[in-house]
């Protein structure tokens, strides 16, 4: 990792390193599960983000669902979701989640949002509301995990969420502390550190019931040090944080914030090492990583001493 904190705009991206490339499978699922979802008139994170997973994780049949619109209130440097004024809330899209859930026979579903800084709750009854639809429509079988906004740190927002019973709740850190104010606008670190001490402050006052697991992530090659990405673990640990994601950050437009490294595939295995010295209970660490691809596999490989794979 490089200590140069310059970053400027790039109109051209850099060519990604071999570790990075990806073939684009023709398994038909692909296009299934993207006309599962066009006709349902829902948004994926997979497609407004620009997700490089996104051929793999459709050809499993698998997606991202993003509620509360395509448009958001923020504008991160890292991101390519839309930033503008953002339409109504649509009453009829929690359970057109649910049925594309349904539709798909999934086991482990991911829900998050665009930050919704105009709503008073900063959208979070339509994240409980969406995880009530797909415990109505799939059962209590179904894992539901939810990557939220910091709802600008505002407790009952947070608790409205969490008192909807998902089995994980995530926010992501997304970099470390010194280059927060540049990577995530409007947002903080030490306020995504106490939203995520308000979710692990819950998860320990339940007495039986669904086990809530604390998750949260972030990116590298924004030109952050070693020492500070193990920092940022350390803050996440110490907040109650027990899922970990890392990966590589790619540009995804030519307006968003450049590379300013990209990191060896052997670097993500040694940050793996030290999550589980730091007591993680799952942590995927790899280049092509994002908060949830594969999420479900901590409850299939909870084990950080297990062999390295090249994504996790």
């Amino acid at each position: 990792m490089v200590t140069t904190t310059t970053i400027a705009p790039a109109k051209t991206r850099t060519r990604l390193p071999r570790w990075l490339r990806l073939s684009l499978p023709t398994d038909r699922r692909f296009a299934r599960t993207g006309g599962q979802l066009d006709g349902l008139r829902l948004h994926t994170v997979c497609e407004s983000a620009r997700c490089p997973n996104r051929w793999e994780c459709w050809s499993r049949g698998t997606a991202t669902f993003m509620i509360a619109g395509d448009r958001c209130t923020r504008a991160c440097g890292f991101c390519a979701v839309t930033t503008a004024k953002p339409l109504p809330l649509d009453a009829g899209e929690p359970a057109r989640v649910a049925e594309a859930a349904r539709r798909m026979a999934l086991k482990h579903v991911v829900v998050t949002s665009v930050a919704r800084d105009d709503l008073a709750d900063g959208g979070a009854e339509h994240f409980a509301r969406t995880i009530r639809e797909l415990r109505a429509a799939c059962g209590e079988e179904l894992a539901v995990e939810v990557l939220t906004p910091d709802f600008n740190g505002e407790r009952a927002a947070v608790k409205t969420v969490l008192a909807a019973r998902p089995d994980v709740f995530n926010h992501n850190i997304e970099t470390v502390r010194r280059l927060t104010a540049t990577v995530r606008h409007r947002a903080t670190y030490e306020r995504t550190l106490a939203v995520l001490r308000m979710a692990s402050e819950w998860a320990a006052r339940q007495d039986g019931g669904r086990r809530l697991y604390v998750k949260s992530g972030l990116m590298v090659g924004h030109g952050e040090t070693e020492a500070e990405v193990l920092e940022t673990m350390r803050d996440l640990r110490t907040a109650g944080c027990e899922l970990l994601t890392i990966g590589q950050y790619l540009q995804p437009t030519p307006t968003n914030m450049p590379v300013t490294e990209f990191v060896r595939p052997e670097v993500f295995v040694k940050l793996r090492r030290a999550a589980a010295e730091m007591g993680f209970i799952h942590a995927a660490c790899a280049p092509l990583v994002r908060s949830s691809y594969h999420a479900d596999e901590f409850k299939r490989e909870p084990n950080l001493n297990t062999a390295e794979s090249g994504r996790n």
